[in-house]
């Protein structure tokens, strides 16, 4: 599926392409997101759980500091050329792609060899001594369909591991790091994950899956209402945490 002008506009509630500052376009099932060239001002854009596989439309994007990509379909790591030229990019979220291959620590050390600026990796902060060790341990990464890295190596390319691919057979669902971030900047706890009834662990992986899905679905609808509209959602919420409160006394009494 192509991102569309359209949908740009609808999502981030924004007139024209050029004023889009942050973009969320998470499990849309996007192919190609070539629009992104059209996006001067873009600082954030979500755009894990789809099946993007090139990196080269955001290389337009010069204000772009936040960029998450997990779970998509980003063949190799010659693709990090397009980030490289993005001065203010300090967040990038690539875990789950098949560029990650099955050596975390290369992947690690490559990321941050090419895009030394990075102040998070996955979730992950990035530290000064990793950062001296990914100038020797890492490879220097040219552009797609080069003749290698600096290394003489072949282009970082990998194959999706056997874990990766029995990943995919799962029910998408945002990672819980992800998923308390948008909590997070919500301004709301994390739910706890002890808080299941004591099921069987399939059931009880289910039901935390739903449950965190529909939650998270609903916190970041909330970022697109205005205060009327958030009024509404608190007054609704009361209502049904007291119809809750009054169902579980009747239930004491009885």
């Amino acid at each position: 599926m192509k991102l569309t002008r359209k949908m740009v506009l609808s999502r981030a509630k924004a007139s024209e392409l050029h004023s889009v500052r942050k973009l969320n376009c998470w499990g849309s099932r996007l192919t190609d997101v070539s629009i992104c060239r059209e996006m001067p001002s873009l600082e954030v854009i979500t755009l894990s759980v789809n099946s993007v596989s090139s990196l080269e439309p955001v290389s337009q994007c010069q204000q772009l500091s936040e960029l998450y990509l997990r779970k998509n379909r980003i063949p190799s790591l010659a693709e990090l050329f397009y980030l490289k030229g993005l001065p203010r990019l300090r967040v990038l979220w690539l875990a789950e792609n098949p560029c990650c291959g099955t050596d975390p620590h290369r992947y690690r050390m490559t990321v941050l060899r090419n895009l030394p600026h990075l102040q998070k990796l996955d979730n992950q902060t990035v530290t000064e001594e990793e950062l001296s060790r990914a100038l020797m341990e890492g490879e220097e990464v040219t552009a797609p369909g080069g003749e290698g890295t600096g290394s003489g190596q072949p282009e970082m390319s990998y194959a999706l591991s056997t874990a990766d691919t029995a990943a995919d057979t799962q029910q998408d669902t945002l990672s819980y790091g992800e998923e308390t971030s948008v909590q997070g900047q919500l301004g709301l706890k994390s739910p706890s994950r002890d808080r299941f009834p004591s099921f069987s662990h399939r059931e009880a992986v289910s039901s935390r899956k739903n449950r965190n899905n529909v939650l998270t679905a609903i916190l970041l609808l909330l970022r697109e209402l205005d205060a009327e509209g958030l009024e509404a959602v608190h007054q609704t919420v009361v209502s049904r945490l007291q119809a809750l409160q009054k169902q579980e006394q009747q239930e004491d009494v009885e």
